[in-house]
């Protein structure tokens, strides 16, 4: 009876220990959304939007070796250098340590650069934070794959 008791016990502890913090739960959404606005942003070019989803500090790193501040980053996609005309996520996965949130995926996509079609296969890392209420991208880097 006492092992049966410890037994109890012990399944209690580990399924609380397992059981997914809602908080958590809800943060991760909160980002996988962001993610998701970022993407769409970025196809469409919309400068408010990208403004929004991002730090004043961005650091935005291409898989070439190019890094962009806020600046360059909203400058080349709103003039079309950059010019994404789809992108796919997939196997993503988010981390989040107190305000901050990090993000793995996938990226395919298909771009029209300068007037030169192409595509994109690209791993990428992209560091978020939380400031007053909102996620917004502190970081990026891409890797060809």
């Amino acid at each position: 009876m006492k092992t049966l008791k410890c037994l109890i016990v012990l399944l209690l502890v580990t399924g609380n220990l397992m059981a997914i913090d809602p908080v958590k739960k809800d943060e991760k959404q909160a980002v996988e959304q962001a993610v998701e606005k970022l993407r769409k942003g970025i196809i469409d070019a919309d400068q408010p939007t990208l403004e929004a989803l991002v730090t004043d500090q961005l650091t935005y790193g291409h898989s070439n070796g190019l890094l962009e501040d806020k600046a360059a980053f909203v400058k080349a996609l709103v003039s079309k250098e950059s010019d994404f005309v789809t992108i796919d996520l997939t196997d993503q996965t988010v981390t989040i340590v107190d305000n901050t949130a990090w993000v793995r995926h996938k990226m395919a996509g298909t771009t029209n650069n300068k007037g030169v079609a192409g595509t994109v296969k690209l791993s990428v890392l992209l560091v978020w934070v939380k400031q007053k209420g909102d996620w917004k991208l502190l970081a990026r880097q891409a890797v060809k794959i």
